[in-house]
């Protein structure tokens, strides 16, 4: 197959492992539960919900001091949010996880679409809702939505899709260009007018990974990523607003007062926590210093309360998140199912990478929540689903989709030029010289056969036997016998007689 380099190469090693490991083989349990699991699911379940637990936490923790002195109530507003949202979450997850890759696969065009309408939709006036100079959401109240978190889900799906049926695509950009990259571009040009760099920068890198996945060659995969990075350094000359979020990443301390005031606090509240943190719910910047606390900079209050050693906690959790999913598409019955593990794991992953760097100074600041511990209705709705179809797979998911055989492209004709004309006259003249050589050449070989065998029949010849010569000889042998015989019998007559 065309994904030999990939996933794809490797599917009847992954199969034949699969069937001696996975669960499949196990005997089930009542109401057809899987009486045992494997490593990779129980490692995935197990840091997922250690990171709910650990998002409650902070975003109470986050939230309670400013909902407090605001007159918000107790305290606890976000916290039952979060509680509300992980519970609906944790249903999408539990339904995913049983049998949801075998059956999202009916879903992925329409889910595509309905993420294409909504995400269009913000811009639409009295739909789309603003918030802090940026049109992401739709719906009233508690009830908005981000469907461009929707829309990531949806093109993983697309994705694993169209590289299952044709894994021969990404050894050719034409052909990829069309169905997918195409497709990709469109979703990134919609979220970049929202504007939304930071999801658009995710789904760039979840894509990306999966085509490393499928068995593209690094260097078509490095010309696709320098494409993505003009455009990215193009919007981010002519948007003001993307501008400035670059030029304060550069020096967020010489805009500490305009562009660069969350970065720089977002800094001083990591400096505050050192190696063990002031302690929980101690937090100084989460009061009024820190915007949206609760949300993208969550991993500020982290550091300033639990110190290095609960950041490091949290991105071990997410190093197990990987580590599981990794093992989980490696040991995929199906290059659809290894290609959904792929690109789940590459979306909670690369959303925890920058939202990571940008609190540390170490990339822009993007927006991008932390995946299943930042406040955020839709992120943590969505992301517990995707979780799901990465436990079902790491359980033995047995989704499939028929590839396609490459089509064939017709040959192209070179231009008819003079000098074409001369060159082929020149190749034929040089062909009929060439086949008289050879049947000249033939035609010496076989008289030279002939020559050989009549060489190996010829010898000496004998002599004539009743030729002249031979007949005279014998009359002189005759005459010579007879003289003699006459002679005797003369002289035998005499001595008789006397």
């Amino acid at each position: 197959m065309s994904a030999a380099r990939g996933l794809g190469g490797r599917g009847g090693a992954r199969a034949k492992h699969a069937r001696a490991s996975s669960p499949a083989t196990r005997p089930r349990g009542r109401g057809g539960a899987l009486a045992g699991q494997t490593l990779e699911h129980r490692v995935l379940l197990t840091a997922t919900m250690c990171l709910l637990a650990f998002g409650a936490v902070m975003v109470y923790s986050a939230s309670s001091a400013t909902t407090l002195l605001t007159g918000g109530g107790y305290g606890d507003g976000y916290l039952v949010k979060f509680l509300i949202y992980g519970a609906l979450g944790l249903v999408a997850m539990h339904v995913l996880a049983r049998d949801g890759v075998a059956k999202v696969h009916a879903i992925t065009a329409p889910l595509l679409a309905v993420s294409f309408v909504l995400v269009a939709a913000v811009h639409i006036p009295h739909v789309g809702v603003s918030v802090n100079g940026a049109r992401r959401w739709i719906g009233p109240g508690a009830l908005q939505f981000e469907p461009s978190e929707l829309m990531k889900l949806a093109l993983v799906l697309y994705a694993a899709t169209l590289l299952a049926k044709r894994p021969h695509s990404v050894h050719d950009l034409r052909e990829l260009a069309r169905p997918l990259l195409s497709v990709v571009g469109a979703a990134c040009l919609l979220v970049f007018t929202q504007p939304d760099l930071g999801t658009a920068m995710v789904i760039a890198f979840t894509v990306g990974a999966m085509l490393i996945a499928a068995g593209m060659a690094p260097r078509k995969l490095a010309m696709v990523a320098g494409g993505v990075l003009a455009l990215v350094l193009l919007y981010a000359l002519v948007r003001p607003y993307a501008r400035a979020r670059l030029t304060s990443f550069v020096d967020p301390w010489a805009h500490a007062s305009g562009s660069g005031f969350q970065a720089v606090q977002g800094q001083i509240a990591i400096g505050s926590g050192g190696l063990f943190g002031v302690g929980p719910g101690q937090s100084v910047q989460k009061i009024f210093y820190l915007p949206e606390a609760q949300t993208d900079f969550i991993l500020a209050v982290i550091a300033e309360e639990l110190g290095v050693v609960g950041v490091f906690a949290l991105l071990f959790l997410y190093g197990l998140i990987a580590f599981a999913g990794l093992r989980a598409a490696k040991a995929a019955r199906s290059l659809y199912s290894a290609l959904i593990a792929v690109g789940v794991t590459a979306l909670v992953l690369s959303q925890a990478v920058l939202n990571a760097f940008a609190v540390l100074g170490l990339a822009p600041l993007t927006g991008v929540p932390l995946p299943f511990v930042s406040y955020g209705s839709s992120s943590l709705i969505v992301m517990l689903a995707a979780m799901g179809l990465l436990l079902n797979v790491a359980s033995g998911a047995t989704g499939h989709v028929r590839a396609v055989a490459p089509r064939q492209r017709p040959a192209r004709r070179a231009p008819v030029t003079p000098a074409a004309v001369r060159a082929s006259a020149a190749r034929e003249a040089a062909a009929s010289v060439a086949g008289r050589a050879a049947r000249a050449s033939a035609a010496r070989g076989a008289a030279a056969s002939v020559a050989g065998r009549a060489a190996r029949f010829a010898g000496p010849r004998e002599p004539a036997r009743w030729s002249g010569d031979g007949r005279r000889a014998q009359d002189r042998d005759r005459d010579r016998r007879d003289r003699g015989a006459r002679g005797a019998g003369a002289g035998g007559g005499g001595r008789a007689a006397g």
